[in-house]
């Protein structure tokens, strides 16, 4: 069987929590089938991985560029037995391969985009042009993989003309050995070199968070928590790759006005290399999401294979991962249902969220069991395996 994956993200252009899976899926599953890759951001060295840049150098607007990837992607297809697409950065070319090559187009849902209307912000009338995409993909694909029961309820209400015979729930996954925290002398002095260069204080409680700087992470509301926070607390934010120069003036206003109140707020914008992100979380007492959309969440697993505890929002898939009072803890939150995941009282989410955070962090103890516990947990239920055992019985099923 050769199965061709098409994305917008892969090694060693990985923005976001879809180009980790595509990368992670495609490991798992070139042991077992013939596995081609498609990505954006131009040609690549590794075997079996395509690269391409827009058709003729692309016109210059976002989304239509987007268009102009996906039409050399969907050609080279020709020879698959199946396509599987990952975003409505790819839907297309998915979509356009299963057209003219006659082989089945299975997609995955990492987001949807009528519930990320703030994305209009982003691309303007892009947003149009990316939405009829995935809607078209999604009403015409052989199957729909979700990456949670939140998802597929999603899909489902967003897409009411899918079908809901095809549309598969198979979780995210995780590595977690390459998540562990350092475990040898060598890791652990080369992981205190990335503490102390990033002015972390170990011997200090500490919260992470770790995204890109999007309406849908929540962030916002998260800088207003801190600011409910014992000022004992250190807080490190991992978040870069703003998605608007409007939001990124907002965060950076926040950040500046925060680091002016209190000590051990550090803001790391560029995104790390894996074993520096590990040592950053392994310096942590608790890791924070706050997502108002979250389809599933891998940093929840990513930080919960390091060990962490983890306080989220409970929303979209996230429920699915963290179990309250055994990995971590979960925030209730009342949304407005008009696609943006707004809640309906930003400040009680924000307080909410101020409260779980330092509770969790207020017993050292506790939170460490948490933390083991969410590693345990990690391992045996996303483990990437039975992640790529489930895929493959998918495809066997639509071929089939």
């Amino acid at each position: 069987m050769r199965a061709d994956l098409l994305t917008r993200e892969y090694p060693p252009f990985v923005y976001g929590g879809a180009g980790v899976h595509v990368n992670e899926l495609a490991a798992v599953l070139r042991s077992r089938i013939d596995v081609r890759v498609r990505a954006f951001d131009g040609p690549r060295d590794e075997a079996g991985v395509t690269g391409y840049t827009a058709l003729g150098g692309g016109v210059g607007d976002a989304s239509l560029d987007v268009l102009a990837h996906n039409l050399s992607m969907a050609k080279d297809c020709e020879g698959a037995d199946l396509v599987h697409s990952h975003t409505w950065y790819a839907n297309m070319a998915g979509h356009l391969a299963k057209t003219l090559h006659g082989i089945p187009h299975i997609l995955s849902a990492h987001s949807l985009e009528p519930l990320r209307p703030w994305k209009a912000e982003q691309l303007g009338g892009g947003y149009r042009v990316s939405s009829w995409i995935e809607k078209t993909a999604y009403e015409a694909a052989d199957a729909i993989i979700a990456v949670s029961a939140g998802m597929r309820a999603d899909v489902l209400r967003c897409y009411p003309d899918v079908d809901p015979a095809k549309v598969h729930v198979i979780h995210n996954g995780i590595d977690v050995d390459s998540w562990a925290a350092p475990s040898t002398d060598e890791a652990r002095a080369a992981a205190d070199a990335v503490v102390a260069r990033y002015g972390i204080d170990p011997t200090r409680p500490a919260i992470v968070f770790v995204g890109r700087i999007t309406r849908q992470k929540g962030l916002p509301y998260f800088l207003k928590a801190v600011e409910q926070l014992p000022k004992d607390i250190q807080v490190v934010l991992c978040a870069g790759a703003p998605d608007t120069k409007e939001i990124a003036a907002e965060v950076s206003g926040a950040v500046e006005r925060l680091q002016q109140e209190r000590d051990g707020v550090v803001w790391i914008e560029q995104m790390l290399p894996r074993p520096e992100l590990v040592a950053v979380l392994d310096a942590c007492t608790a890791f924070v999401c706050p997502s108002v959309y979250e389809p599933l969440g891998i940093v929840n697993l990513e930080a919960m294979a390091v060990g962490l505890p983890v306080v989220a929002t409970a929303t979209g898939g996230i429920p699915e991962v963290v179990v309250p009072g055994e990995t971590g803890s979960l925030v209730q939150i009342e949304q407005v249902q008009d696609g943006t995941g707004t809640p309906l009282d930003p400040a009680g989410f924000a307080a909410d969220l101020a409260a779980a955070l330092t509770d969790m962090v207020s017993d050292a103890d506790r939170a460490a069991a948490f933390g083991a516990a969410g590693r345990r947990r990690a391992a045996e239920s996303f483990s990437w395996e039975a992640i790529g055992d489930r895929t493959l019985a998918l495809y066997d099923s639509v071929l089939g």
